[in-house]
């Protein structure tokens, strides 16, 4: 016995590797980007930090990474943060460096609201998110960067968004909140073993850019906190989100690719999303794509999630307006429990930036598969909602039981202008579902 054991899993995990080369889901975070060595070595103190959780540090922080960018040591340069609280204004990191926080190191943001900087609205959104014209920096901000590392000892980036999302209750913002960390035309980024608490708006924002992995992250907000998303992938490719916590007050993961007209003729679409092993809670979505999707959204697979006490397990969204498109979405091995609704996918979700959108640019969605989800104690099974003039096509369900609060099946599912299949799904899908014996649409997806 001993001798066939470790036979045995040599050929399971062969068999494995096969199955994911062969099916294109070998996407390794580690294949993506590749963790940096940095020989040269700097601590913040060394330009004036103080970690007394009261002294301004923008100086040192900016001071640091002027001196990182400038001197350019070969392979670049390591800034340590080491163990206090730490006080700054937004900051610009540079190409070529890690920024290292030990353990029980916080980067703080300031609540001077006021110092915050503009910046211009990206072009594929046409201006900021929230308010006509620029919006403000993200707390840590990045823009045509290579080789940049965000990692440590799961120290903390505080954004102390309270003062943001009162000011977005009480209708005071002039422009849009500052994401908590955004990468703008990068590649080579990597992002782990951080705990990111309470950003203004979006936590972690890699748009234009490529070659991302995102993992070993805690992002934490209140449940009430809004627009709190967790993680956004934006008109970017090769990304990979894994072994993650999330717990905020708007979607945990969120791909996008712009916003009505201007999304459209940006034309850059979001493609080649890995996502997998990601728990958390959330009063809106668990996984999402969209609703801003006007560059279109392609090859998403997304693989071992848990959610818990959210609003919706898995939401695809988008609108009239949009155009776009959204095909080849992959989610399978899901559990949650205690959710408003297991699956959405739909037409109607989402605002305009302006009145000057397309009302005939159609989304286009076709290529759905979600397979082996679970769920317990989800009030309604699912929504499938394409649009009269644009109907939703191959949309594959196979190998789902959403189970009710009290009884063991949610109520049925609501489902218009969508072709597809499903088997083994209950409670039993909507009619427009038919058997995969009727429809070969769905024939290689289960």
């Amino acid at each position: 016995m001993f001798r066939i054991q470790p036979l045995v899993s040599v050929l399971l995990c062969c068999f494995t590797f096969w199955f994911h080369i062969s099916f294109g889901y070998l996407i390794t975070c580690s294949g993506i980007v590749p963790m940096r060595y940095r020989n040269d070595k700097v601590s913040i103190t060394d330009f004036g930090g103080v970690g007394d959780g009261k002294t301004l540090n923008t100086k040192a922080f900016r001071e640091a990474i002027y001196r990182i960018q400038h001197l350019r040591r070969r392979g670049g340069t390591l800034l340590y943060v080491p163990p206090g609280v730490y006080l700054t204004e937004s900051f610009n990191l540079t190409s070529h460096m890690t920024l290292y926080l030990a353990r029980g190191a916080v980067i703080k943001a300031t609540q001077d609201t006021w110092t915050w900087p503009l910046v211009a609205p990206l072009p594929s959104y046409g201006r900021g998110r929230e308010r006509p014209g620029g919006r403000y920096m993200s707390f840590i901000h990045g823009d045509g960067l290579r080789d940049v590392v965000i990692t440590g000892e799961n120290g903390t980036i505080d954004g102390q968004g309270g003062i943001w999302w009162n000011m977005w209750r009480q209708g005071n913002l002039q422009f849009t909140r500052p994401n908590l960390v955004e990468f703008m035309n990068s590649r080579g980024i990597i992002i782990s073993n951080v705990i990111f608490k309470n950003s203004p708006f979006w936590n972690i924002h890699p748009v234009y850019c490529s070659n991302v992995v995102i993992r070993y992250v805690t992002i934490l907000a209140p449940t009430d906190s809004p627009n709190t998303d967790g993680i956004d992938p934006d008109s970017s490719s090769n990304v990979c989100i894994e072994d993650s916590f999330i717990s905020t007050g708007d979607d945990l993961v969120a791909v996008k690719s712009g916003w009505d007209e201007y999304g459209i003729a940006y034309g850059r679409p979001s493609s080649h999303i890995t996502i997998r092993r990601v728990t958390g809670s959330s009063p809106f979505a668990g996984i999402a794509v969209g609703s801003e999707t006007s560059g279109g959204v392609e090859h998403v697979f997304a693989e071992n999630i848990v959610i818990y006490n959210s609003g919706i397990g898995v939401n695809i969204k988008t609108n009239i307006g949009r155009g776009g498109f959204i095909k080849n979405i992959t989610v399978s091995q899901v559990f949650m429990e205690n959710v408003r609704t297991g699956i959405k996918i739909t037409g109607d979700t989402g605002d305009h930036p302006d009145n000057q959108f397309n009302p005939n640019a159609l989304p286009y969605v076709k290529g759905v598969t979600l397979k082996n989800i679970w769920g317990v104690k989800v009030q309604k099974a699912g929504s499938i909602q394409g649009l009269k003039n644009a109907p939703f096509t191959n949309i594959c369900l196979s190998k789902i039981n959403l189970h009710g609060m009290t009884g063991p099946r949610s109520p049925p599912w609501k489902c218009s202008d969508v072709s597809g299949a499903a088997i083994e799904v209950s409670p039993s899908p909507c009619a427009q579902l038919s058997s995969p014996q009727q429809s070969g649409s769905c024939a290689n997806h289960f």
